[in-house]
């Protein structure tokens, strides 16, 4: 058993900002954002979605354009230059943590779920910084049900955060933490 102090002295070897899987992590943080910034400039500026209106793809999925001032769900909606920068430097912050997060990670899952939760913050990060708001346009709808307008960077922050629920389950509590 490792004493207390003998502990310590092995965090305080681990680097803060690169671990074992920090590339992996990179690299896949890096291609989610660069697939969800792709899709919303090309259908913001090359297809024009804001003047073509809605576009029907099945019976149960639009392309629409909303432009999202607050958080998930539509949350906290913010209409002022103070509240949209407050949002975007708390992602900021909270990307950060969640990198040193990673860089200390031991499964490839966890890594993997962190880099989709990174990709996706950062997505929706640089959307709010230069937009005022994110870029949502997928629309699930059936009947009268409706489900809320998101992007793929949502897609991709959903993906990790289930993908650490399921780790935490699967190698019981905490692991997700390790």
């Amino acid at each position: 058993m490792t004493e207390p102090h003998e502990r310590s002295e092995n965090q305080l070897k681990q680097p803060l900002f690169w671990g074992r899987f920090s590339r992996f992590v990179l690299l896949v943080a890096l291609a989610g954002l660069v697939l969800d910034q792709a899709t919303k400039l090309w259908l913001v500026y090359g297809f024009g979605l804001a003047d073509a209106g809605p576009v029907r793809l099945l019976p149960v999925l639009d392309i629409v354009l909303v432009w999202n001032r607050g958080i998930s769900y539509g949350l906290f909606q913010q209409h002022s230059d103070l509240g949209r920068w407050l949002l975007a430097g708390l992602t900021m912050i909270v990307t950060v943590g969640l990198w040193i997060w990673s860089t200390r990670c031991q499964t490839r899952l966890v890594a993997l779920c962190l880099a989709l939760i990174i990709g996706g913050a950062f997505g929706n990060g640089i959307d709010r910084m230069a937009f005022g708001a994110v870029v949502d346009f997928v629309h699930f709808h059936a009947g009268s049900f409706s489900w809320y307008v998101f992007n793929l960077a949502d897609v991709w922050i959903v993906a990790g955060v289930a993908g650490l629920l399921y780790d935490s389950f699967r190698n019981g509590p905490n692991s997700a933490a390790k």
